[in-house]
């Protein structure tokens, strides 16, 4: 049996995959808002209660919204700060008593999606997660691509590609640049071109209700996201990408970004394919469960 959770900035979920790939449990709980000790407890009772009630010892596959640093082992990146700077895996696998594989929760997308969600059966997939922050991951011939400095994917803190006048410099990041893409692209974001006590759900529903103001507001985000996507395939030239994350949800997100991207993409036809996770916003958890293998020799 393995076990993957997923550790995100509002919920934590487990979910449990038996050797044919089956769920056999799912739950969530919500985040301990800015306290790792708490954090750590709630990954570990979420654990012991799933063992409990699946009557085994399972693998434990964990996706963080940041990357654990190859020098430390400690996490870096994350937008989650209270994670900044502690040794999650070592912690865990302390109070676990057995190994512990922890990735970039869009490295775990990017991983579920490749093996039997939207990118199936593609060579070259890249997966994004545009909600609270920004990122993403790849996956190669079925093979999650970390990087040696493990940051493959990490696309939500390079700059906006072909700024205009508007928007050189750009509003500062968490990360202490400014004008990264999770600035400009994350929901927050959206939301606050928008009006300041928005979200972007009601941003896409007042902009279907014909307001102006929500129209130019996603219009320039959808360009924006447009870029920043033809700049993916001008480096990588993927397959297929994969958008997770709560602004997939924006109606017809796949076609209309296509519209947008094409003056940006050095050929003269695109084939790539843009697509929505199949499994939502539980794609990233069974990606984490699948950091195992399903018969590990050693759990």
């Amino acid at each position: 049996m393995r076990l993957g959770l997923d550790l995100g900035g509002t919920k934590i979920e487990v979910v449990a995959l038996d050797a044919s790939e089956q769920e056999r449990l799912r739950r969530r709980v919500a985040t301990p808002q800015g306290d790792y000790a708490a954090t750590l407890q709630a990954i570990i009772g979420l654990i012991a209660g799933a063992e409990a009630d699946l009557a085994c010892r399972a693998t434990v596959g964990l996706g963080i919204p940041g990357s654990l640093s190859v020098q430390s082992g400690k996490v870096r990146n994350a937008n989650s700060t209270c994670l900044n700077g502690q040794p999650l895996q070592a912690d865990l696998e302390q109070l676990l008593g057995r190994p512990v594989r922890i990735e970039n929760d869009a490295n775990c997308l990017a991983l579920s999606e490749a093996t039997d969600g939207a990118a199936q059966g593609a060579a070259a997939a890249f997966a994004v997660i545009l909600g609270t922050g920004v990122g993403g991951g790849l996956v190669v011939n079925g093979q999650l691509i970390s990087g040696r400095n493990r940051i493959a994917g990490e696309w939500g803190h390079n700059p906006l590609p072909w700024p205009n006048s508007a928007e050189w410099d750009g509003p500062p990041c968490w990360c202490g640049r400014r004008g990264c893409l999770e600035t400009w692209l994350s929901g927050p974001a959206l939301a606050a071109s928008y009006s300041p006590i928005a979200d972007a759900i009601a941003l896409e529903a007042a902009a279907e209700a014909g307001d102006s103001l929500a129209i130019e507001a996603l219009d320039l985000w959808l360009d924006r996201c447009a870029r920043a996507l033809a700049s993916i395939v001008n480096v990588i030239d993927p397959d297929v990408i994969v958008l997770g994350g709560g602004l997939s949800k924006i109606r017809d997100l796949p076609t209309r970004l296509q519209t947008y991207w094409k003056p940006w993409i050095f050929s003269d036809r695109i084939e790539t394919r843009i697509v929505t996770a199949r499994y939502g916003d539980s794609s990233g958890v069974r990606g984490a469960a699948r950091l195992w293998p399903a018969s590990p020799e050693v759990v």
